[in-house]
């Protein structure tokens, strides 16, 4: 299956249609039908074994997978299709929504390619369930693991080749990568109104440009058709610049990818809501898009992105300054202000409300809205200090739930929303649910929604997860980020989406 960019639905890519899916006892099968069309670079068919070849690949051990391995583990066998070697069925563990998405959301590899010799045959998918640490020792294995982890195979153009419309035909390491369309690509007789699959330019060069400052360089003096992220003060000149609109069109999709504040609710200071809630009164959510977006960002209640209406909770408001309601919480919360701060009396000691703010070194971003933060948090007599930590640092201490409150980003999409590992309670001791969030009603919802199949009750329980999530005051959504992009006018058929990279540079056409 594909994401198409033009409306950001899921759609028949390799697969014929969409997959068939039963669920029986505490299995679920789908099932996918490959296009009879599909064919790898060397004209031979794709079929349910290089599935099943790549299944392998993902979960066999001793190989450089583990970031694909989770999004698979639940995947326990594959069967094929006697009478049809495009067809075949997954057996998953259990049942979750995501499923569907995550089955036909990893590239299926050739086998004829990535294993000529048959290696990976003396193993079936099965064999990868579960522990695995039995099969590290085996020879062939570790032969195939050898060659597939070396430079060879990340590198080599005669192995980097796949069912789609393009081939690499150029590959300098930090400059550039050039893809010539192949042809007489299967993909363009394909009778599919969706216009899903696309090769429409004869080439296509990306430029790897490390810092903003020359990439925009670049873009003034018509060297590049497209950049993306551009940052938000230079996208703003770029707006103010007629000779470069007259070329150059700008966009600003409504990104998946939101801001949060983390607070650490088992944190005898942190552990009453009104606590929380006083925090987050204190939150200036419109200054922190203003300064650190430039208004590129939209507030938000929770982890639903706003452009999802039905399932956005629309009467709940996001939170803003309110210096007075601050305060009052504060005292209903049983703090006493005193001359240098609040204090209140905890596990029988005097305690003094004060707060560490941490974001990721380097994010000018959140450094600025912990500062905007910091002085409003002032106002209202809580010391803060704000840390910038190193990258690792800063995720071990969140799993940890060694912190006092975060600044983070995470990436949705607007197709699946299983927020059980952020949200429920037992993901709090070994998960992501980093704040300890959690309540019986929470938990209830989150199981109810996994297995809901009508859209209104699936709006309806998450909306009510929105309003316990604003209640609670320990997840605190702030704003879903715009994406800012130029694209020069001599294209059409664009497809600028939310979804990265925000364009589909293969359906890409001249203007006539």
């Amino acid at each position: 299956m594909a994401i198409d960019l033009a409306d950001d639905k899921i759609k028949p890519a390799l697969a014929a249609t969409k997959p068939s899916i039963v669920q029986q006892d505490s299995l679920t099968y789908i099932t996918y039908q490959l296009r009879p069309e599909a064919q790898w670079t060397n004209g031979s068919p794709v079929t349910a074994a290089d599935v099943a070849f790549t299944l392998k690949v993902l979960k066999a051990p001793l190989l450089n997978n583990e970031r694909m391995k989770p999004q698979v583990a639940f995947i326990h066998d594959i069967i094929i299709d006697k009478a049809d070697k495009r067809k075949f069925t997954f057996v998953c563990d259990g049942f979750t929504p995501e499923m569907e998405l995550l089955t036909g959301d990893f590239f299926i590899l050739p086998a004829y390619l990535f294993d000529p010799e048959g290696k990976m045959e003396a193993f079936t998918v099965s064999d990868f369930a579960g522990d695995n640490s039995a099969r590290e020792n085996d020879e062939g294995l570790q032969n195939f693991a050898a060659h597939y982890n070396s430079a060879e195979y990340a590198r080599s153009k005669d192995l980097l080749q796949g069912s789609g419309g393009y081939v690499i035909t150029a590959w300098e390491q930090g400059q550039y990568l050039t893809l010539k369309r192949k042809d007489d690509w299967w993909g363009n007789h394909v009778d599919d109104n969706t216009h899903a699959l696309t090769a429409n330019p004869l080439q296509i060069s990306f430029k790897i440009i490390p810092d903003n400052t020359t990439a925009l360089l670049a873009l003034k003096n018509q060297q590049l058709d497209v950049l993306e992220n551009i940052p938000a003060a230079e996208f703003n000149q770029l707006k103010a610049d007629k000779s470069f609109t007259e070329d150059y069109a700008l966009y600003t999709p409504n990104s998946y990818e939101f801001a949060y504040i983390g607070l650490n609710s088992r944190l005898p200071k942190l552990s009453d809501k009104r606590t929380r809630q006083a925090i987050a009164n204190l939150l200036d959510i419109n200054s922190f898009i203003k300064v650190s977006q430039q208004s590129y960002a939209t507030p938000t209640v929770g982890p639903v992105p706003p452009s999802i209406k039905p399932y956005y909770n629309n009467k709940l408001k996001p939170y803003s300054y309110n210096l007075q309601k601050a305060t009052a919480l504060l005292q209903a919360a049983g703090w006493q202000r005193k001359a240098d701060g609040w204090f209140k009396t905890i596990n029988g000691q005097q305690q003094q409300l004060t707060l560490e703010v941490s974001y990721r070194a380097g994010n000018t971003v959140f450094e600025n809205a912990a500062l905007i933060f910091q002085q409003g948090a002032a106002k209202a007599g809580i010391p803060v200090t704000v840390q910038a930590q190193e990258g690792s640092l800063f995720s071990q201490k969140a799993k940890a739930h060694d912190f006092d409150m975060f600044f983070r980003a995470l990436s949705g999409n607007p197709f699946v929303f299983n927020f059980k590992p952020l949200f429920y309670t037992s993901y709090a001791n070994d998960g992501a649910n980093y704040t300890g969030f959690g309540t019986p009603e929470s938990d209830s919802i989150l199981d109810a929604y996994n297995v809901a199949e009508d859209d209104k009750e699936k709006a309806r329980l998450l909306k009510r997860l929105q309003e316990i999530l604003h209640e609670e005051a320990a997840f605190i959504a702030l704003y879903y980020q715009k994406d800012r992009l130029a694209v020069h006018r001599r294209f059409t058929n664009l497809k600028i989406s939310g979804l990265e990279p925000n364009y589909d540079v293969s359906s890409f056409k001249l203007q006539e």
